[in-house]
């Protein structure tokens, strides 16, 4: 009878481990254009620039965890080979050229192979490739404003704000940046006051907005979905009420948002004007 209990509580344990580790898993989990309760990883990236900086990561976590192991190696062999006990009669050696010169190129040898995948990722992101689509994006206390321009079938600006019924809260905007999938997308970035920064972490990226400076950059998101941001410079009392909201929708259907975004927002008089941007 008590072998019986034994063997139902332990299937019990086993259940209760089991669904324990299950839950881990999806809480560690990382989420597709938002965050998730308990996450460790990054957002599930979209981009191209979003997928190198993850494997990037990723290499330098498995890099570190070889160069702590090795040197953990080493300490207990030191701990061991030359305790007192295995090691009664101390050596005086006070040099010794090998391990001098290993010590010297295998370090080096490290930061060539971490040098090598973050100058490719480099390149990527300071690449400029033809635009699609141009939207300039300008950081006030404490939201975003966008404008679209009139030759790319634009000519029109709204504000986003902080819309606190939305979900996920405190990331959802009452207006969002709309932009086609697979097209290159440009954003034209500033500021009308203080300093802000526009950070979409499933593209990968974040870019300081200064006022009287125009800084760009550029993204080419793959997957349709919606995907929330957040401004990520310290620009005052409501800075962590300055969420970014952008959604990436077919062809079709941006050009009917361009369509329906005429009407709903007020057209600039003379049209947007932007840097050139090849």
């Amino acid at each position: 009878m008590r072998t019986a209990q034994t063997r139902h509580r332990s299937s019990w344990g086993l259940a209760a481990l089991g669904g324990f580790l299950a839950s881990s898993s999806a809480a560690l989990a990382a989420g597709l254009g938002q965050p998730e309760p308990w996450q460790m990883d990054r957002q599930v990236p979209v981009t191209e620039n979003a997928r190198d900086i993850l494997s990037f990561e990723v290499g330098l976590h498995w890099l570190s965890l070889a160069i702590s192991l090795f040197v953990l190696a080493l300490i207990l062999y030191c701990i061991f080979r030359f305790s007192e006990k295995a090691n009664p009669t101390p050596s005086r050696t006070t040099h010794n050229t090998l391990i001098e010169v290993a010590w010297t190129i295998v370090p080096v040898l490290i930061l060539v192979a971490v040098a090598i995948p973050s100058f490719r990722l480099l390149r990527t992101q300071l690449s400029d490739p033809k635009a699609d689509v141009i939207v300039k994006v300008i950081g006030h206390a404490w939201y975003w404003s966008y404008e679209y321009p009139a030759d790319q079938g634009g000519g029109f600006t709204f504000d986003a704000n902080l819309d606190e019924d939305k979900q996920p809260r405190l990331l959802g905007t009452d207006n969002d940046m709309v932009v086609p999938v697979n097209k290159i997308v440009k954003i034209q970035v500033t500021a009308a006051d203080v300093l802000h920064s526009w950070a979409l972490p499933s593209f990968g990226f974040k870019i300081d907005a200064v006022p009287g400076r125009l800084n760009q950059f550029w993204f080419k998101a793959d997957r349709e979905g919606t995907y929330h941001g957040q401004c990520s410079e310290l620009c005052g009392q409501r800075h962590a009420y300055m969420p970014i909201t952008v959604r990436v929708v077919s062809d079709e259907a941006y050009a009917q948002w361009l369509s329906e975004a005429k009407t709903k927002f007020a057209r600039i008089d003379d049209g947007s004007k932007f840097a050139d941007a090849r």
